[in-house]
């Protein structure tokens, strides 16, 4: 759903309820105290509503629903479900690419999340997949130097803690001014940098197949620890999803191989 229709949708709710359930922030919605006591109610109604539905089709052992930002999903997952699929014929996975998280707990409908954070809502149980460090990036043409940075196109994901002013900061450089193009998530800003726009903010989770690939390079040695990272969600009933099971043991192993990678490169 698009966001106005998303607006529409809470603003009948809340017609219908005859009182406030989100407050309005700039650029995200905050449950009031009704909505806190209700959303338990809508999850619990929406978790029978999903297992009803499974269990009717009879797709429940195969079919797994994940949920991710669109980021993770383009450009780390997808290169690799032909793997999973290979290991795992018989599971099919429902993937999910929503822009704006859930105000707390997992994503609703969702038997597997994979979030990028700083930290998870609070009394999440997550387990952290990887944290990694940024750094810029830029199509293969590009040739310029540190000092050619605040002069250059800039794209990065909005509403993050490690953005090009922090990496200047970290090296002593105040960045603070650079004018910057932001988007709502990283498919759109490193896109922009693979398609030789400008240079992008960027970390190995949603790089490392474009570099690979030769679509991407690394500018510069400086790599930011980040302070987001990338955590692992599962539903209290993934215990009866076969395939959830299978989605997540494989997901830890790619992740773990990924890391032995990255660790052996910088070496």
């Amino acid at each position: 759903m698009t966001q106005s229709a998303v607006s529409q949708q809470i603003k009948s709710l809340e017609g219908h309820m005859g009182r406030a359930l989100f407050h309005r922030r700039p650029r995200v919605l905050e449950l009031t105290e009704t909505g806190k006591s209700y959303l338990p109610i809508v999850r619990d109604a929406f978790r029978t509503l999903s297992r009803g539905t499974l269990a009717v089709t009879g797709d429940r052992d195969t079919v797994v629903q994940v949920h991710t930002n669109m980021s993770f999903g383009t450009f780390w997952l997808a290169p690799r479900l032909g793997r999973f699929y290979a290991r795992n014929p018989g599971v099919r996975l429902n993937i999910s690419t929503e822009l704006w998280e859930p105000p707390e707990g997992i994503a609703s409908g969702a038997d597997v999340e994979i979030r990028y954070s700083v930290r998870p809502s609070e009394g999440v149980a997550a387990e952290k997949l990887v944290q990694d460090y940024a750094y810029p990036v830029a199509a293969p043409g590009w040739h310029g130097c540190l000092e050619d940075i605040p002069s250059e196109t800039l794209f990065d994901c909005a509403n993050l803690m490690t953005t090009w002013a922090a990496w200047g900061e970290d090296q002593g450089l105040d960045w603070s001014n650079l004018p910057v193009t932001y988007a709502t998530t990283y498919a759109v800003a490193l896109s922009a940098a693979i398609a030789g726009a400008g240079l992008c903010m960027a970390h190995d989770t949603i790089a490392q197949f474009h570099i690979e690939a030769g679509q991407l390079k690394l500018l510069f040695d400086h790599r930011m620890k980040m302070q987001e990272a990338y955590y692992l969600i599962t539903a209290p009933h993934l215990e009866d999803v076969p395939g959830g099971l299978a989605f997540v043991g494989w997901l830890r192993e790619e992740m773990a191989q990924d890391q032995r990678g990255r660790e052996a490169t910088q070496a």
